[in-house]
């Protein structure tokens, strides 16, 4: 079947590698049919001061004019421009207007930081026990995801909506009612979610969400996008056939990925 990714980074995150060209370049070499680029969106120079984990506000023109000049290219591959923004709750402190998302045909919705606490961040590892026990910060995490997916962003999809499980530190709690309160948001909402296949490379070894919370999502009705989250060229596809195999283990029978103009089609899960 065809091979998409919907979530994709490039050097302007600060923390990735490779250009937009060497980025494309690489998908259509791969045979990719379908690349959203979402390049994580500015920060305020507050939250994000040497610009190491998000796009630059300077540099957002660059980064939009280079898509564009990629497409005019008539490359075979549908090139969809779009940004990953990050939800930050009370410590909020951009300002958000219509012109801010008019460029961006596909906008994922993440949560990376709890009340300002960049909990996925390898550097910060170990200050996990800082900020309570596992099982607080899972609660947090899915209270803080929830708030999230209801809010009035113009969030397309929920990327990896398990990501509190990166370094492999599990709640001994159930966590069955915080899943069933994310599935409600998302759905509320009328979102989508990513299968994001990142996780099966991270020390937790294990897509985002889980197949548990996956399969609730499918039950529930709500569509799945899918990601490599790829930070480098050559994992542009890493992991996609895996998360193709866990969907439709999940359940579900074709993946919705966005187009280049706004749209949306749905591909079978073969």
């Amino acid at each position: 079947m065809e091979l998409v990714t919907c979530h994709t980074h490039t050097v302007y995150s600060g923390h990735g590698q490779g250009t937009v060209e060497e980025l494309v370049a690489a998908a259509v070499e791969a045979g990719v049919t379908t690349l959203a680029i979402t390049e994580h969106y500015p920060l305020s120079d507050a939250m994000d001061p040497t610009h190491t984990v998000s796009l630059s506000q300077d540099e957002e023109p660059r980064y939009l004019c280079e898509i564009e000049a990629q497409r005019a290219l008539g490359l075979p591959i549908d090139l969809v421009c779009g940004c990953e923004v990050d939800w930050l709750g009370a410590q909020e402190d951009r300002v958000f207007t219509q012109e801010s998302w008019a460029p961006y045909a596909w906008i994922l919705g993440s949560v990376h930081y709890l009340d300002g606490w960049a909990f996925d961040d390898p550097a910060l590892v170990d200050t996990w026990q800082e900020h309570g026990s596992v099982n607080d910060i899972w609660n947090r995490y899915f209270e803080v995801w929830c708030e999230a997916a209801s809010s009035s962003m113009p969030f397309h999809a929920m990327s990896h909506p398990d990501l509190v499980k990166k370094f492999g530190f599990y709640p001994t709690c159930d966590m069955s009612a915080n899943y069933n309160r994310a599935v409600e948001a998302v759905k509320s909402a009328d979102r989508m979610i990513e299968v994001n296949a990142s996780g099966l490379y991270c020390p937790c070894k294990q897509a985002y969400p889980s197949q548990e919370l996956l399969s609730l999502f499918c039950k529930a009705g709500v569509e799945c996008s899918v990601g490599s989250d790829a930070h480098t060229p050559e994992n542009v596809v890493r992991g996609i056939e895996d998360a193709y195999r866990l969907m439709r283990e999940a359940g579900y029978r074709f993946v919705t990925v966005p187009t280049a103009d706004g749209d949306r089609r749905r591909i079978p899960l073969e």
